[in-house]
């Protein structure tokens, strides 16, 4: 039962995720192409970190664009950052796009409960029911799989201003830890009252404000 209710929770956390991209995507300008328009527009400003938050937003739509893909490890290696590290399970969830991923789901669930209603109705073809039950499942099942993989990108965020300070609390005069260059990358953990708990590629962590840091996923 532990097992069904964390692959629920994965599964809803894709959709969840997928919903975010789709209520922003339906924004005027906000595809991958504009998004990667307006990488550009910054990259030419001399902006990187807005530059990094647009190209990583147009990559997150459109997986293994190859010109997103060059334009962001030229700002990144012009800033003397290195690329995040991708996982192969994360780089295999960029692959397809979340919401290719979403509606693969959704449609495993219609084929999963459909073959269970006609069993409920009829005793006919029960090959038939099992074979679309097992396509449902196996649908679901790379849903969840995307998903688990999905989950932490859908946690990063982006420094957008230079020599951001990165407190020991969640307040504008606590005492600064470190600090982080624009355009690196971040987890972002959790936040409070106009701060973000960020967690760097090192493992070290502390709060910063949201001015400095823009999450790839928008969380209005």
């Amino acid at each position: 039962m532990k097992t069904r209710g964390s692959l629920a929770v994965l599964v809803l956390h894709l959709l969840i995720g997928a919903g975010q991209l789709h209520a922003q995507s339906s924004q005027a300008g906000y595809s991958a192409t504009g998004l990667y328009n307006l990488g550009n527009a910054y990259m030419r400003q001399g902006k990187p970190g807005m530059a990094v938050l647009n190209y990583e937003r147009a990559n997150l739509l459109s997986p293994n664009d190859p010109d997103i893909d060059a334009n962001l490890s030229y700002v990144r290696a012009s800033s003397h950052l290195p690329a995040p590290p991708r996982s192969t399970f994360e780089r295999l969830a960029r692959i397809a796009s979340p919401f290719a991923m979403f509606w693969l789901g959704v449609f495993g669930l219609a084929i999963v409960g459909a073959s269970a209603l006609a069993a409920q109705l009829s005793s006919r073809h029960p090959w038939l029911r099992r074979a679309a039950m097992l396509l449902g499942i196996s649908m679901i099942s790379l849903t969840a799989c995307n998903a688990l993989a999905l989950w932490p990108l859908l946690h990063e965020g982006v420094v957008i201003t230079g020599g951001t300070p990165v407190r020991v609390s969640p307040v504008p005069m606590g005492d600064s830890l470190f600090s982080l260059p624009e355009a690196e990358t971040v987890r972002i953990t959790a936040e409070h009252e106009g701060f973000f708990l960020v967690q760097t590629r090192a493992g070290r962590t502390g709060w910063v404000s949201r001015s400095n840091v823009a999450p790839v996923v928008s969380r209005k």
